[in-house]
């Protein structure tokens, strides 16, 4: 393995020049800024000290394959008898009869052997190798290709600031915040267990006593007799209309009764994501009423193997806005990040506890910046 360090101005020169010198297949290993060496150096602006590695030379490595390749040929030719096993490969000949060439050639094969063999440890070694950027960001639950993009991007920035606030500046133009106004029809979809009853409360809260909105709500989650009284409740106690459907036909009749409202709140049935069949009826429900928004609801405590699978099985809904819940459930805060990625959709609102409807948050690009870089905590 070749190892060179570059004393650089910006990064585009370090690339530049390590393509040049070690070819495409280098990998950067660290960087960091330093002021140039000498004493002029303290007085001057500060330079990117770059290290970079790349796999031995290639042609070097096909010459020796080559040489070990034709001596095993002339082994064969001779037809010296062989005796293989997992381990080594040793020649079976008397020891009066191995000329001091076959002894040569017994030896650039172990060598190639061990060649390989070295080769694969170091590979092995250079894709471990992370920044501690990188590995801040995993430790925030930041999924590691997604991590190893924003460090990458952030390599990029010639700005004469630090390694942490390009990263930030990264990340911040990854969220988008949405701007839809809560009017009209409003449909809030997602998985079982993200708790999308008590956001829907929570938002005909913020609606009718915050903003002294005319809210109705109506619910098509038939399936958990609690969630109907749950809503009831909610719906007796801010004195709003409350409607239960059971079928497109009773969606109509809702939708009717509550034209002259502001808001119509739908609160519809946890589906699997994978399960084609749930996720069709419930997008026939929502193509009849023809909603203004679409919620995507999901929560911040999801695996981040099951996000993209989530997320997938929703697309058939259209849905245009997130809200991601259930942020006092966790202490680090990158499936934000990884969320929001995966849906390509703006981020509307946070929960972050139980209570109606104080619990419910709408945040800004700094504020969720600061939730996945660790810098901020919910409580």
């Amino acid at each position: 393995m070749i190892i060179k360090k570059y004393i650089v101005n910006n990064m585009n020169e370090a690339m530049n020049r390590i393509r040049y010198e070690l070819g495409a297949d280098a990998v950067i290993i660290s960087q960091r800024k330093i002021k140039k060496p000498g004493f002029k150096g303290i007085f001057m602006p500060k330079v990117i000290e770059v290290t970079a590695a790349v796999d031995r030379n290639k042609n070097e490595f096909e010459n020796e394959m080559k040489s070990s390749i034709d001596a095993i040929k002339k082994v064969m030719e001779k037809k010296v008898p062989v005796k293989e096993n997992k381990a080594n490969i040793e020649v079976v000949k008397p020891k009066e009869e191995i000329t001091s060439s076959e002894s040569q050639i017994l030896k650039q094969m172990q060598e190639m052997k061990e060649m390989i063999s070295k080769l694969s440890e170091g590979n092995k070694d250079i894709s471990n190798t992370k920044s501690e950027l990188q590995i801040k960001l995993e430790n925030n639950d930041i999924r590691e290709e997604l991590a190893s993009k924003i460090v990458t991007k952030a390599s990029l920035i010639e700005e004469d600031v630090s390694e942490e606030v390009k990263i930030k500046k990264i990340i911040e133009g990854m969220i988008k915040i949405s701007d839809s106004e809560m009017k009209g029809i409003v449909v809030l979809a997602g998985p079982t267990g993200v708790g999308k009853t008590t956001t829907i409360a929570k938002l005909a809260g913020r609606l009718a006593l915050v903003e002294k909105k005319k809210v109705g709500l109506i619910t098509i989650d038939t399936y958990r007799i609690g969630a109907i009284e749950q809503l009831n409740t909610y719906a007796d106690i801010m004195n709003i209309p409350f409607k239960t459907v059971f079928s497109v036909k009773d969606m109509e009749n809702a939708i009717e009764s509550m034209k002259d409202l502001d808001v119509i709140l739908i609160d519809t049935t946890g589906r699997s994501s994978k399960n084609l069949m749930q996720i069709a009826e419930l997008k026939s429900f929502i193509q009849k009423v023809s909603p203004d928004n679409i919620y995507l609801v999901i929560s911040s405590t999801t695996k981040d193997k099951d996000i993209d699978s989530i997320v997938e099985g929703y697309k058939a809904l259209n849905f245009n806005n997130v809200i991601i819940t259930k942020l006092d459930e966790t202490t680090t805060y990158g499936s934000i990040l990884n969320i929001l990625e995966s849906a390509g959709k703006p981020l509307s609102f946070i929960t972050i506890g139980q209570n109606v409807p104080e619990d419910f948050k709408k945040v800004t690009i700094d504020e969720v910046c600061k939730l996945i870089l660790g810098e901020d905590f919910i409580c």
